[in-house]
């Protein structure tokens, strides 16, 4: 649940800080106030943003740089496409430089919580993001982000929580849908994973993740056939290997064997991760066979 672009260096230079003024009888005059970026530039950013258009994202918001660098909403969305480049580092300089500005505080909170979760920084990514929650309640992303921090921790009630008002607050957006989901599935609440993935489905039909992680219940439940069925081309070798894995889980060694070898099979050459599969099912199945062998000679 990438592509990226290259504009953090115009980024960088265009919001780094401006030189003092050189003093009241200095022949230098002042630079002139920059003006605040238009909510039609904004607007466009965002929709940009929305759609997934990176490149021209990053176009609109170096030319809004030039005349309006030192509005913090352009900063917050430098931050925001930086995250969605993979670029955590840069999208966490950005979060915390305007965190503290009263017009993006809330957002500049939920973007520095959010990349530090990426980071893997989790204790500060918690504090973050619980400050995010307090400042906006309706701050669905950074609830969702608490989610998966608690999902981390395995304290599932705080879990729960964070996900029911990320849903609330999102109008029940496929990614939350999806993330409360595989929350449930780690409970071990397969059933309710399963309407949560459809649901997820159902608001995003191309939504990747939630289509995996519902083969991968369904083959939690023991529904092997049912998981695999309509997989597609390169989604083959992936969807049998987790069908096995779910399998091997389950205990069932003899059709985790029979899914890792089909896994290995579809991929057509090397299939590290099945192969290393196979041969944890096997050892297993041998070890079960062995326990039972002691148990019946007592």
């Amino acid at each position: 649940m990438k592509a990226r672009f290259g504009f953090s260096l115009l980024i960088c230079g265009l919001l780094g800080s401006v030189p003092a003024h050189a003093g009241l009888f200095s022949s230098t005059p002042p630079a002139p106030k920059q003006a605040l970026a238009s909510e039609s530039t904004l607007s466009q950013i965002q929709a940009a943003f929305d759609d997934q258009r990176y490149v021209d994202a990053g176009k609109l918001l170096n030319q809004a740089l030039v005349s309006s660098g030192s509005d913090p909403r352009l900063t917050y969305w430098a931050g925001q496409l930086s995250l969605a480049r993979g670029r955590y580092e840069d999208a966490l300089a950005n979060f915390t430089r305007i965190k503290t500005d009263p017009s993006v505080q809330g957002l500049a909170l939920e973007g520095e919580g959010i990349a530090l979760a990426r980071l893997g920084r989790s204790d500060q990514a918690m504090a973050s993001l619980k400050a995010a929650v307090a400042a906006n309640p309706s701050a669905w992303r950074a609830w969702n982000a608490l989610g998966s921090e608690y999902d981390r921790r395995h304290d599932w009630a705080q879990a729960d929580g964070a996900y029911e008002h990320a849903i609330s607050a999102s109008g029940g957006a496929a990614i939350v849908l999806n993330n409360r989901g595989f929350s449930r599935l780690s409970q071990k609440k397969t059933d309710l994973a399963i309407q949560d993935f459809v649901a997820a489905l159902q608001k995003k039909p191309d939504l990747a993740p939630a289509r995996s992680n519902l083969r991968l219940a369904m083959s939690m439940q023991g529904e092997y056939d049912r998981a695999v069925k309509g997989a597609a081309g390169t989604d083959q070798a992936a969807t049998l290997n987790n069908a096995g894995y779910a399998a091997m889980l389950r205990g069932d060694y003899a059709k985790a064997k029979d899914l890792f070898e089909q896994a290995m099979k579809k991929k057509g050459g090397y299939y590290a991760v099945a192969a290393a599969n196979l041969e944890t099912a096997q050892n297993l199945a041998k070890g079960q066979a062995q326990d039972a062998g002691h148990a019946s000679s007592r």
